[in-house]
């Protein structure tokens, strides 16, 4: 859940607010009853800031230095025990 402070009340209360941050909390600042800024803590940020790439880039790296091949991996036998064979369970509608 996100804290909601307007300005006014965050110069009064900085302090507090900084720990709630700190914290790993979010905080909202607001002009007028209007988000203006978020406050959050410097591990937050520093994951927003982040270079990783997504997924799909990180897949892209993994096939260029993996050979697939050299690997060997069985899909059948990786993913035997991924889900139960059975139906489930029976449905009325």
């Amino acid at each position: 859940m996100t804290n909601r402070y307007s300005i006014a009340d965050a110069r009064r209360n900085l302090p507090t607010i900084i720990r709630e941050a700190e914290n790993g909390e979010e905080v909202e600042l607001t002009r007028r009853g209007e988000p203006v800024a978020m406050l959050i803590s410097v591990k937050a940020f520093k994951l927003l800031k982040s270079t990783h790439g997504d997924f799909a880039t990180a897949y892209r790296n993994f096939r260029k230095t993996s050979n697939l091949i050299d690997l060997d991996l069985n899909p059948d036998e990786l993913f035997s025990n991924v889900r139960e064979a059975t139906a489930g369970r029976e449905i009325h509608l």
